[in-house]
């Protein structure tokens, strides 16, 4: 993948997880549920990319961390998205929103051959 694809992904990505976050802390699988769900299972999301991204975010100080009991009663490391992650995912949604619909367009414009 090269770096303007992966940094594309990363960034999908990051916002997916700070979106999952606004209901409140979730443990990395419960995050990972949310995408699948919230995309219709388009997006299914390994534990080995989520939980580098939530480092990420996490060093970031876009999520913050904290040590809890998930709900079969295991440690499990939860995730709340902090006011910095708040106005990132505010700012960049519309961005990344325009983005998309500017792809689906042009995906559903038949091609034209140059004149």
């Amino acid at each position: 993948m090269r770096e303007t694809e992966l940094n594309i992904f990363r960034e999908s990505l990051d916002l997916l997880i700070l979106k999952a976050l606004t209901a409140g802390p979730k443990h990395g699988y419960a995050v990972a549920e949310w995408i699948e769900r919230a995309t219709k299972t388009v997006l299914l999301v390994d534990e080995g990319t989520l939980y580098p991204a939530l480092h990420r975010l996490a060093r970031r100080r876009l999520v913050e961390t904290e040590w809890g009991l998930s709900e079969n009663n295991r440690r499990a490391k939860y995730y709340a998205i902090t006011p910095a992650g708040r106005a990132r995912l505010k700012s960049q949604l519309p961005v990344w929103q325009r983005y998309a619909d500017g792809i689906g367009t042009a995906f559903r414009t038949g091609a034209q051959e140059p004149a």
